[in-house]
């Protein structure tokens, strides 16, 4: 079995914590009688709501009518049982804090922090889900009668799943906190009524009839609108702009997208937690507060530092870690991040606010990212070109080729490392790219809302007419982070091969730098040109080079002229640019596997040629 593939079983079906609790819940008679009751009173209900409102013989409008009552009230009450009985089953999460023992042992064992988490959580929602779709083949039934919709009600099952998850995410994070104890299960349970009552209440005072800002953040308000359109009616579509857009337009996926982004954030934050104590532990209560952790400094007045981590690859951990040894490196490195992603966001920032038009903010915008770009790309060179050259010098290479370290674990080891270390820094040009993209997207959508707009108009020559494209292509850093990170380790490859071949740290450089240079120069040129002339290829070939890419995406009606320009393929265009990101990955990754097996088949006779010639 592929190791990705099991990994995502562990996190999920096969997870251990997860399987523990499915199959000691399901030995328990209560559980049992819980979901006997759950679906006896849902039965109950909907045949005693048929029978009254049927009464006599109906028409078929009449059962319609009828079934579609019946659903609505079952719906409601459904909705109602899974947030009265998800604290319920949640609770076991939360009391399980109170016996420090249990994380004692839970935290000894292989299993990792995701894993923990969700088995945690997966494993205690299987019963919350399991009761809600249990139900399913009763609402079937109205399926028979008319009136019901089968989207409605696989919509009314998604906003009460999304409900369930929500609370289970919620109890997971209080139980990983670790600051609450068994009294807090009826302070949580208390909290999600309160919840709900409250923004009922605050819907109830000021509605008109119509759909209000609570609607999209309750579950029972959101389901109202779902199923009585007529008595709460929500906004026509294209009468709001921004979030009111999506809170009184779209109040059903609002609350379906707002719940599901909440408690994946509740997971992702209680993954980060889990392993350090808990809130009280991140923050540095009674052990090493996170600024001394971050920097790998003990407490203050503490005798010995924590024992560092070495990753799989010892080399690999080494080329990354000795790159901040000083603290003048890391200062270096954390201003050009912190100064970087302060930069985009003032770009940004300003562009919202009017004081600079569409043109001058993606000048602006181009240059920023291609400075960014060429800075981390010289530091890949120069890291590189120097890293075997180096040891070489300083005989630190002698003492590495005396390990059972090969030649392929050192060579491998040794551009894990530098991208490493890359990683970061190329998230300032590709964070700021994400950005503008995410604004332009949304600005495009009608959530954010500016004066002068984030259009731009193309005169299409082909058909004679004016057309209306997003000022950036609104996906370009994620398409930029696709093919700048395997270029930055194609760099880094180039680098370690002069930097092997050649006697000093001066020489490799310069080589590297020429070498480099040459080839992103012919390949961004000829992407360049490639875009700018060719309808449906160039695109695709735009995106060989991080520099032709970035500025396709930027200015794409001047870096790609024949396709949007001149046909106006706007869209055709982007499905390119994707495609091409794809490709140019593969090849600057096959590049740099291809030279990491020819460096590794002579990295022998290499390393004994230039012996002693340091």
């Amino acid at each position: 079995m592929p190791i990705f593939l099991r990994w995502l079983l562990r996190l999920g079906p096969i997870n251990p914590v997860a399987v523990r609790l499915v199959q000691g819940g399901s030995r328990r008679k209560r559980h049992l009688y819980m979901r006997t009751i759950y679906l006896g009173v849902l039965i109950i209900c909907l045949l005693y709501l048929l029978i009254m409102t049927g009464g006599g013989a109906l028409s078929v409008r009449g059962l319609a009518a009828s079934a579609s009552q019946a659903f609505e009230f079952v719906s409601y009450l459904q909705i109602a049982l899974i947030c009265l009985l998800a604290p319920v089953f949640m609770a076991g999460a939360i009391a399980q804090e109170a016996n420090p023992k249990t994380w004692d042992i839970l935290l000894t064992t292989p299993l990792g922090a995701a894993e923990i988490v969700l088995g945690n959580l997966l494993g205690r929602l299987f019963f919350i889900l399991a009761l809600l779709f249990s139900s399913l083949p009763l609402f079937a039934l109205t399926q028979y009668f008319g009136g019901v919709p089968g989207r409605t009600i696989f919509i009314s099952y998604f906003v009460a799943a999304c409900a369930a998850v929500l609370v289970g995410a919620a109890a997971i994070a209080l139980s990983v906190s670790r600051m609450v104890g068994k009294r807090a299960v009826f302070a949580f349970y208390i909290s999600v009524v309160v919840y709900l009552a409250v923004t009922f209440a605050a819907d109830w005072m000021i509605s008109t009839g119509r759909v209000t800002w609570m609607t999209a953040i309750n579950p029972f308000l959101s389901l109202r609108a779902l199923l009585d359109p007529t008595g709460y009616e929500r906004y026509t579509e294209g009468t709001q702009v921004g979030l009111a857009r999506w809170f009184l337009e779209r109040p059903v996926t609002t609350w379906c997208v707002l719940s599901t982004l909440l408690s994946l954030l509740l997971v992702v934050g209680s993954t980060f937690t889990v392993r350090n104590g808990g809130l009280a532990g991140a923050g540095g209560g009674g052990g090493t507060p996170w600024y001394r952790k971050m920097f790998g400094l003990a407490a203050k007045g503490a005798e010995n530092r924590p024992a560092r981590q070495v990753w799989s690859n010892p080399i690999a951990w080494r080329e990354a870690a000795a790159r901040n040894a000083t603290l003048g490196k890391m200062m270096a490195r954390w201003s050009f991040i912190a100064v970087g992603g302060l930069w985009g966001l003032g770009i940004v920032l300003w562009y919202h606010g009017g004081g600079i038009s569409t043109l001058p903010f993606r000048s602006i915008l181009l240059a920023t990212v291609m400075a960014e770009l060429g800075v981390v790309t010289l530091i890949a060179i120069n890291m590189s070109a120097s890293a075997v050259a180096r040891e070489r010098e300083d005989g630190t290479l002698d003492l590495l080729l005396t390990t059972p370290i090969t030649p392929a674990a050192y060579l491998g080891g040794k551009v894990r490392g530098m991208v490493a270390y890359l990683i970061p820094m190329l998230l300032v040009p590709i964070g700021t790219l994400l950005l503008a993209g995410a604004y332009v997207a949304l600005g495009t959508a009608g959530m954010i809302e500016r004066d002068e707009g984030v259009m731009v108009s193309v005169q299409v020559t082909q058909r004679n007419a004016k057309m209306l494209i997003p000022c950036i292509v609104p996906e370009i850093g994620l398409l930029a982070a696709i093919v700048s990170i395997p270029f930055a380790a194609f760099c880094c490859m180039v680098g370690l091969h002069w930097s092997l071949k050649s006697k000093g740290s001066i020489g490799s450089v310069v080589s590297t730098v020429l070498v480099v240079g040459a080839i992103a120069g012919v390949i961004g040129f000829c992407a360049y040109q490639a875009g700018n002339s060719i309808e449906l290829v160039g695109p695709v070939l735009a995106a060989i080079s991080p520099g032709s890419l970035v500025y396709a995406g930027v200015e794409p009606e001047n870096a790609m002229y024949k396709a949007v320009t001149q046909q106006g393929d706007f869209n055709v265009a982007r499905v390119g640019l994707i495609v091409g990101s794809v490709v140019a990955a593969g090849v600057y990754m096959a590049i740099v596997y291809g030279l990491r097996a020819s460096l590794t088949h002579n990295f022998d006779m290499t390393v004994r040629k230039l012996a002693g010639t340091a």
